[in-house]
């Protein structure tokens, strides 16, 4: 079928023209109401609501797709009476209260639908069902009760999350939603993702921060409120369901004065997820996904739940200012003349160097343009960095050198478009969950293939059609022996390598030394997984590669992101949709700090310190002369300061002292500053060896624009005004800057990203405008507006338009295991925290589930060294020691670990152990390079991990709802097989 062929068909009186398949549902649209379809979920078939007369028949609306000539009748009796007929049998399964139910909120689809339908009475008296309201889950509660078995929380778990937690049983009497075949919902796999209590339709599932805090009544209790409604039941009969209807939409107005709904974008991955964020006063009761350009309905558990740090209780709400050894609450003037005063005697002794600013993943596009223009146009240094340092500067060094933009080639829905994906080093069911629902997606509709190649096997690699398992720091090798593979079996897409590709010859040669043998004895991979890598790779139309920090913290990380590029050229996938090269951006703006110049060798847009016409460019934007010295990214201003040659930090939402390599190096070097000034929520280990901490705002307290891994720039709005005195970033840079002299007069975020966009050229034609409400542009923007989704269509980011071909060689980690370190210690993120938790653990729920870091060890080296489940041992590096709890799972593998990086506290911060090896091109810490050796403590006395933990749950897959279970029911009656009141066949 030929999707673009436009038909024409008649609904009711007019005709209309649409593209061939279209669903009847999305072109009748809320004119027939419908409660299970959703146009995210697709066809369910569920509430038999939006009933139709298709060419004499009655049918589904969201199960017939338009074909040329067809007829289509939405009124008449028999239709009305077939929906009326629907709508009575979901609400023999529903409570109705609207006006003193928390979901009643002027959105609330079943309540919409049947009153739309024109309902009066309940035609099949509502009964209880013999269950319990399941509230064991931290973060929702499932009221059975409620449930009018749609589908859509099933549908949404099993066809969009993937999660494959959620199911339907109709083989029993009053059919209900279980969690793994029928655990309570805390006690199950579920990931807490809040898909299924997003789409439900009516209350259902809700969030336990909704309840009884949403409505003017809802907050009477359940015994205040059952004689409310039972007193509303005893008066339907004589007044109708319409009045009661009335009377709850216009609650519902009221509420709309309560709760304020306001578009945010999530502050916590490199996903960009964004959605309506409700609150009433301070209190976050609800997020609300649903048109967000990059996630849709989609949210992981931190997007959807984790919020509880924005109204924590140690919230920093004033200034301290550091006295005789301690801190001591001062007022703003004090604080920031104290931070200028202390800063012009340091760079009129020591000079503009003598200062480094480090921006935060964690603040907008406006404010790390503010930072790194108080760095260069008012302090006079370029020394500026931020946290890509430690994650991505790899993954755009090798796509620098090879294709020329510093960000992923396309769009999530890219990746999602590919017949094949490639994941190499990412964890990305659990760092980047949104995005690993596109592919699980794909993959279970039949769509793609993907390949994992990773030392762990975590969800992904299970879910994989072939995973890889290298030994530590080899990806290199394997990716080039493939992509020779590819080339000498004849493979290679030598028509795009010949128009819009250069270094072919060199890059070939470079390649003998990854014949197969070679890479087989490197990496432990077979023969056979290595030409199975290349012929998947080769056959496929359409290629996406994957890839974070698996392969970027490494010695070698930027030369194996170079590899993983080669490879994409060398089999022409860049520049056509559902192909390219998407390195997960971490932070939720760690892509934007670096786009908007806090970096040490290049300004806004990427343009290089080092050219005097940028350089000279600038100068003239800002009034004053650019410095042409290198500055010191984050690795050389720990070094400078144990040198002595740095004598100022100002670090804004970074937490050094604990995310940073070899942290007892890092510590000692804070503690030795002259002046340290920290910006942050709370006292962190970082703030707490500082002269002067900032109370900074969080994304929820104050406006701006945030940059995802898609390059996609998107606005966030003030939901509620700042905690106590705290104050957003932009406006306290501002208020320093002007102390020491700048005269800055930005009155908005807006008038920031407008300076911004006069000068880099990838973002002319950005504006406020242009990005408002759920709009989003994908950089590069030309002035007229026009973005980039999928880049490199018709040239390459060079001169020459042409791509280029890069040899990288192999070299081997330094750090080694040997006799006294015996183990490989590899490290990262965990699905429910991020990073080391100082938000996240903020949140109860979260907390609750994995109150702490663990070391994952193999089943086998538990045996070998009589190591229980639980058990507290010592991990010991060749720089430091700290103490965790043993989780033995089959996810590592001999003599691997895994710690992720969820630690708080030095005694059980993995980068106590980690060593200052860098990248040898961006100085990114190779943070995967670690030998440990491993003593045991004490015997089990405590979990390591809480048996309620999802990861102990059971899933139980299916293709979305059975529908077939629910028709097969005797109690059920088709009412498309009803007409004129009898049932036809």
């Amino acid at each position: 079928m030929n999707k673009t062929e436009i038909v024409r068909a008649r609904i009711d009186d007019d005709e209309v023209r649409a593209p061939i398949g279209t669903l009847l549902v999305e072109l009748v649209g809320r004119d027939v109401p419908h409660v299970c379809y959703h146009p995210q979920l697709g066809t369910i078939g569920t509430c038999d609501t939006c009933l139709v007369e298709v060419d004499g028949q009655l049918a589904r609306a969201c199960e017939v797709s338009l074909r040329e000539g067809m007829q289509v009748r939405t009124r008449g009796v028999d239709v009305r009476a077939a929906r009326l007929r629907a709508a009575g049998a979901l609400l023999a399964n529903h409570e109705l209260y609207c006006t003193v139910c928390d979901n009643s909120n002027g959105d609330c689809v079943l309540h919409e639908s049947v009153r739309d339908l024109g309902v009066n009475e309940e035609l099949v008296p509502f009964t209880p069902k013999p269950y319990e309201v399941d509230a064991s889950h931290p973060m929702y509660r499932y009221d059975p009760s409620q449930c009018i078995l749609c589908g859509r929380c099933v549908q949404a778990c099993q066809e969009v999350q993937v999660n494959e937690t959620l199911s339907i049983d109709w083989s029993l009497e009053r059919p209900r939603v279980v969690w793994d075949g029928g655990k309570p919902a805390g006690e199950s796999s579920c990931v807490s993702c809040g898909h299924c209590v997003s789409v439900c339709p009516c209350n259902a599932l809700m969030e336990k921060s909704m309840l009884g805090r949403a409505g003017t009544l809802t907050g009477l209790g359940r015994a205040a409120l059952g004689p409310l409604i039972e007193l509303t039941k005893a008066t339907e009969p004589a007044i109708g369901l319409g009045p009661i209807f009335a009377l709850s939409d216009a609650e519902a107005q009221i509420r709309r004065g309560l709760v304020q709904r306001t578009k945010t974008v999530c502050t916590y991955c490199g996903v960009g997820c964004s959605f309506d964020v409700w609150t009433r006063g301070r209190d976050v009761l609800r997020i609300a996904p649903e048109r967000g350009p990059a996630n849709g309905i989609s949210t992981c558990v931190k997007g959807k739940f984790g919020w509880g740090f924005v109204d924590a209780p140690d919230r920093l709400v004033r200034p301290l200012v550091r006295r005789e050894g301690h801190f001591e609450e001062a007022s703003w003037d004090d604080a920031l003349d104290e931070v200028a005063g202390r800063l012009r005697a340091i760079v009129a002794e020591h000079g503009p160097d003598a200062v480094g600013i480090i921006a935060s993943s964690k603040c907008s596009n406006e404010e790390a343009y503010l930072a790194q223009k108080l760095a260069r146009a008012v302090i006079g240094t370029n020394n500026i960095d931020n946290c890509s340092r430690y994650c991505q500067s790899p993954a755009t060094m090798g796509l620098w050198r090879t294709v020329g933009y510093g960000g992923d080639a396309g769009s999530i829905s890219d990746i999602a478009a590919a017949d094949l994906v490639v994941i190499v080093g990412s964890n990305t069911a659990e760092s980047h969950p949104v995005i690993a629902t596109r592919v699980k997606r794909a993959h279970k509709e039949g769509r793609s293939k993907f390949i994992v190649a990773d030392l762990r096997r975590h969800e992904m690699a299970e879910r994989a059609d072939l995973f890889l398992r290298p030994r530590p720091g080899t990806d290199l090798v394997w990716l080039a022996a493939v992509t020779r593979l590819i080339i000498e079996e004849g493979l290679a897409d030598t028509s795009f390598l010949d128009e819009r590709v250069e270094g072919f010859d060199a890059y070939v040669e470079s390649l003998a030394a990854f014949d197969l043998a070679t890479a087989t004895r490197l990496t432990g991979l077979s023969e056979e997984q290595l030409r199975l890598t290349a012929r998947m790779i080769a056959e496929a139309e359409r290629v996406c590669v994957l890839w974070a920090m698996g392969v970027t913290q490494h010695e070698g990380g930027s030369d194996t992101s170079t590899a993983i590029s080669n490879l994409l050229l060398v089999t022409g996938n860049y520049g056509r949709p559902g192909t390219g090269a998407y390195p997960l951006r971490g932070h939720n703006n760690v892509q934007g700090a670096s786009d908007f110049g806090a970096m040490p060798t290049y300004l806004p847009g990427y343009e290089p310190i080092a050219d005097d016409e940028v350089r000279q460019k600038w100068s003239t934007l800002w009034g004053v002369e650019v410095p042409d010295r290198p500055g010191l990214d984050n690795h050389q201003m720990i070094d400078a300061i144990h040198a002595g040659s740095l004598r100022a930090l100002v670090v804004i939402g970074e937490e050094l002292g604990i995310v940073d390599a070899n942290a007892t190096y890092v510590q000692e070097a804070l503690g030795s500053l002259e002046l340290l000034v920290v910006a942050d929520l709370f006292l962190s280990r970082t703030a707490s060896f500082a002269d002067v901490v900032l109370p900074a705002a969080p994304s929820l307290e104050k406006e701006g624009t945030f940059t995802n891994t898609e390059r996609r720039i998107q606005r966030f709005y003030r939901a509620m005004d700042p905690l106590g005195e705290a104050r957003a970033d932009w406006v306290w840079l501002c208020d320093l800057a002007n102390r020491l002299g700048a005269g800055w007069s930005y009155d908005h975020p807006g008038a920031v990203m407008a300076e911004a966009a006069a000068g880099a050229a990838i973002f002319a034609g950005v504006d406020y405008e242009r990005l408002e409400g759920y709009a989003s542009l994908q950089w590069p923007v030309a002035a007229d507006g026009t973005d980039s989704p999928l880049l490199y269509t018709e040239r390459f980011a060079f001169p020459s338009g042409r791509a280029r071909l890069v040899p990288v060689p192999w070299v081997e980690p330094t750090e080694q295991v040997d006799d006294d370190f015996d183990l490989h210690l590899n490290n990262g993120r965990l699905l429910e925290h991020f990073h080391e938790g100082n938000m996240t653990y903020r949140t109860a729920g979260i907390a609750e589930v994995t109150p702490g870091p663990f070391v994952e060890v193999s089943e086998e080296l538990a045996a070998e060294r009589h190591i229980r489940d639980g058990a507290l041992v010592r991990l010991v590096s060749r720089r430091g020691a700290v103490r965790v709890r043993a989780l033995v799972t089959d996810r590592v593998r001999g003599h691997e670990l895994y710690l992720p990086m969820n630690g708080r506290a030095n005694e059980e911060a993995v980068n106590v152990l980690t060593s200052s090896s860098t990248d040898r091109a961006t100085h990114t810490p190779a943070f995967k390079e670690l030998a440990v050796r491993l003593e045991v403590l004490d015997d089990p006395v405590a979990v390591a991990l809480p048996r309620r933990n999802w990861r102990y749950g059971q899933r139980t897959p299916q293709r979305g709802v059975d529908i077939a279970a629910r028709r097969a029911r005797p109690d059920y009656v088709d009412p498309t097989l009803i007409q004129g009141g009898r049932r036809r066949g």
